[in-house]
Formats: C-alpha cells, structure tokens, sequence
C-alpha cells in the first residue's frame, strides 16, 4: 500500500524539529536504548525484525522520554508549584522519577483500585500519591481539581505536543541506529507514542510505513480514524494501551500520519509475551510486545519487509507473567491436563500411570473426583496434569491411553 506524507497544508502540531529538539534536551538523562535484529523472530516472521528495547529504561518504559522532555520546559514558577498527573502506569512513575531528580514536586492521582505494588513504586520515586475515586475519570477529574487548586501543572500521559516530541525520540534513535528500516510498527494507546514516532518517519523526506496496533478489546484510534462504534471494554494483558478515548491532538496526527491500524487478540498478546522472554530473554508487559503479535497476526502484511518494533514497557506482574508463561506451554502442548475415567479399584492408578511411565511423560500433579461426577458410584473421574516435549508427544500419549480403552479428553484453555 502506498504510505501517508506530511501533509502539505496546516502544520500538524509536532514537528520533527520539535522531536530533535527534545532529544537534544533529554540527552544523557535516559537511556539511549539499545535497537537490535531478532533473528529468531525474523525467521519465525519473514520479515526482517528490530526490536527497540524501551523496557530497559531506568522506570522500563518510554514514557520518560515524553515526561522529561516536558518537565525542562516548565518556567521556574511551574517548577515551584509542582506537576500533577492521573495515571496508574508508566507515566506516573515516569514523571515522578524525573521531577523528582529536578526537584520538582509531583502529585500522582490514581484510583482507589490501583494495585499495591503501583502505588509503592511510584511513592519510591518521590511522589505524593493520592488515592482516588474507582475508575480512571475519576481519578482524572480529581486531578484536574487539584491543578487548579494548588496551581500544579497538569502533564497529560498523550495529549500534549511536548510529550509526543519526546516520545517520538524513541523512533529518532531506531532510525539512527538502523537507517535501512522501512517499517515501523508502534502500539497505541492514547497515541502519544506513534504520534512522535510517526512525525519522525515520514520526515526529511523518508517514506517509512508506521502501522498502529490496538488490543482487539481497546479499539478506540480505530474507531476515531475509522468512524466505527467497536466496544472498548474488557480486561486485556496489554492495559498500558487500554485507552477508551484517545487524544485530540494525538487523533489528528495520527489520521495524517499513520498508514494503518491493525488489532491484535488477547491469544497473540500471550504468545508475543511468551516468545520474547523466551528467545529474547526479555521480560515485557503486554503492550510492549503488541508489534510482535501483529507480525505474528499478519504474517503477509511484514514478509520480507525491515520492520522496527518498540518494547514500549516492561512493568508485569510476576504473577500474571507465570500464568501467561504456563498457558503458551499448554497450548504448545508441553503442558497438558488429561481426564480420565477410570473403575474404582486397587490398582487403576498405578496401570495408568504405567502407560506415562511407558511414554517418557512426566505427570506433576493428580486429582481425583468420586463423589461430584456423573458417574455410577463404582467410577470416578482423574485428572492427570503432565509434562511432554511438543504436541505430537502429547498426542501420541493420548493415542496410547485410548488403546488401552481409557476414555480420555483432554481440558482446554480458551
């Protein structure tokens, strides 16, 4: 498809001297991350793939980029009263880490629900946060009360020309390091991020093709740019780029810079985690490995393409990393639930698990249902959970299980 240029008429609100003059201001003060070939996800892909590693900033996300940018051009006044945001991410501890380093005082809103570990870390990088309300508007809607209140200065996570400079510096460092790309895939949320990006890609006369990535639950720029009415609601791995309203200025430039828009499945969203810890050794949250599930959504779309890609952020769970870590090895295969009906009788456990034993697979855990079962009171109904090397390990086990005439089914994941 041919790619969007600069628009002739009415300059959009960033430029990219705009973007060369945050990275000039931000320079030494975050990292410049490293941008690197993957060649593993390029031959599992076709296309050839860059991934920029923004997970390895000091909070592990970019958005220090757009919060420092603005930060150094507050006037000594601003500076005093100090900086307020709503968020309960990136952008908070982004911006409590920095103002903090400047001595500027930062206010963080977040709402009431925010997860403990969140709302610790960003007051370890010296932020007074304030607990209210049980949705972000709320929590939003309070901040803005407070701006004018105690004459902060507001700090939008997107909606700002000074954030989206920043943020667009990340592509200006991709394109430095790797002049060949010819694609650069960015995840959107409030569309800060690819707003920088693409400001800088369609540039100098480059023709770079910027395509977008959504969650398929949070397409809410699809529904701007396409003037569609899709639900954004759900709760999805990637919720750094769970936005319901993207921004104003961000919407604009997106519409005049942005080639296309794909939305990615929460299935995707697993996998791309799953792959860049597992080949990457890389830990990142699910909206920094959006690019990657949309090359593996669109395989077409990126073969043979230069593609560069952001790990925008890398603040996970540890919990929700294992669960997202145990399911990929369940759909590879490599772990499985197994239930099995069996006679109740001295010895049907053990013939069973002869026949495991006999497939060289390694059963972890066994539970046993008598009594909540369909089943005559002498059956009961086990469910075995095991270990193998790959599906055709599995599916040669059941085969086994199903000779010996055990009816046998195996639990799947959604």
């Amino acid at each position: 498809m041919a790619t969007k240029t600069v628009p002739a008429t009415a300059p959009l609100p960033v430029s990219i001297d705009d973007v060369r003059g945050a990275a000039a201001r931000i320079s030494g003060a975050v990292v410049r991350t490293p941008t690197l070939v993957s060649k593993t996800l390029s031959d599992l892909t076709g296309a050839t793939v860059y991934l920029k590693f923004e997970n390895l900033q000091f909070t592990a996300a970019y958005k220090e980029r757009g919060a420092l940018n603005t930060l150094l051009q507050l006037d000594q006044e601003a500076r005093s009263k100090g900086v307020i945001a709503a968020s309960a991410g990136n952008h908070a501890q982004g911006l409590a880490y920095h103002a903090t380093r400047l001595g500027i005082p930062s206010t963080i809103v977040m709402p009431k629900n925010t997860p403990t570990v969140k709302v610790t870390q960003t007051e370890g990088h010296g932020a007074n946060v304030i607990l209210e309300g049980e949705t972000f508007d709320a929590a939003y809607a309070h901040s803005r009360l407070l701006e004018a209140e105690h004459g902060f200065t507001f700090v939008h996570p997107f909606d700002d020309p000074r954030i989206i400079a920043g943020q667009g510096t990340a592509a200006l460092e991709m394109i430095e390091d790797v002049p060949e790309l010819d694609t650069l895939v960015i995840p959107i949320g409030g569309g800060g991020l690819i707003s920088g990006c693409a400001t800088v890609a369609k540039s100098e006369g480059r023709a770079l093709e910027v395509i977008g990535v959504e969650a398929e639950l949070y397409p809410s720029m699809y529904n701007r740019i396409h003037h569609t009415d899709m639900p954004c609601a759900g709760d999805t791995l990637a919720e750094g780029i769970a936005v319901k309203e993207p921004g104003a200025i961000t919407s604009k430039m997106v519409e005049a810079l942005v080639d296309d828009i794909v939305l990615v499945s929460e299935r995707r969203l697993e996998e791309s985690v799953s792959l860049l810890l597992q080949i990457e050794k890389t830990v990142v949250e699910g909206a920094g490995a959006a690019g990657l599930a949309a090359l593996l959504s669109e395989p077409e779309r990126f073969r043979g393409r230069t593609v560069g890609t952001i790990l925008c952020g890398g603040n996970i769970d540890t919990r929700l990393l294992a669960n997202v870590l145990l399911r990929d090895l369940a759909r590879s295969g490599r772990l499985a639930r197994l239930r099995i009906r069996l006679q109740d009788r001295p010895g049907a456990l053990y013939n069973v698990a002869r026949i495991f034993h006999e497939q060289g697979v390694n059963i972890i855990e066994v539970y046993h249902q008598r009594v909540f079962t369909t089943l005559p009171a002498k059956g009961l109904i086990t469910d075995i959970e095991c270990e193998t090397r790959d599906r055709n390990h599995l599916d040669r086990l059941i085969t086994a299980l199903r000779r010996a005439q055990y009816e046998v089914s195996q639990v799947e994941l959604a």
